[in-house]
């Protein structure tokens, strides 16, 4: 696809959006050719086979249906907030449009930043708590064998605030932690 995103790219939130309604629709097809079949059939063990095929084609169409549910109200973040964070990269990895869940939150995070010095997370949601979720990613950093030093930021300025303090990344010894703590991100986004 000309226009494919990965995670952690800017735009995957709108991009996977649109792939996992494709899926839906596709499903919610299959299996209405499915069981309208049915109807077209009058031997009853091709019915009865419809049926099941019908009824064992919604476990992986709600599969792809439950995240776009849970993600649907986070949208990819403005451009123009891409073209400011864009100013750091060369001072840390920047990921963009993650949305991190535990049991108890799904956090939408906007930008992240992976620094030798941490992890620095905006997250614009006014309804993520912070605390559960720095306590979360701090615990599963340290079970990573990380340094749990994630920040979770909701104010704007703050996190830009937080950006320009940051010396760039090639200033520090590299110990390949930067690059694990950005796939280990990008593995427990939806």
């Amino acid at each position: 696809m000309k226009n494919r995103r990965e995670k952690g790219q800017y735009g995957y939130r709108t991009y996977r959006k649109k792939i996992q309604i494709l899926e839906v629709l596709f499903g919610v097809a299959m299996i209405l050719i499915q069981l309208g079949a049915r109807y077209v059939t009058d031997n009853q063990a091709a019915k009865n086979i419809l049926t099941v095929m019908a009824i064992l084609s919604v476990l992986p169409m709600a599969n792809v249906a439950s995240p776009l549910l849970a993600a649907w109200k986070y949208r990819t973040p403005p451009e123009e907030f891409y073209h400011q964070v864009q100013k750091y990269e060369s001072a840390c990895c920047i990921l963009y449009d993650l949305i991190l869940t535990s049991k108890e939150a799904i956090m939408p995070v906007d930008a992240a930043a992976v620094h030798p010095q941490g992890v620095y997370l905006y997250c614009s949601s006014a309804k993520t708590d912070c605390k559960k979720g720095e306590k979360f990613l701090n615990e599963l950093f340290a079970a990573h064998r990380l340094d749990p030093k994630v920040k979770l930021i909701q104010d704007k300025k703050a996190f830009f605030n937080r950006l320009e303090c940051l010396k760039p990344a090639t200033e520090y010894e590299d110990d390949g932690s930067v690059e694990y703590t950005r796939e280990l991100l990008k593995q427990i986004s939806m």
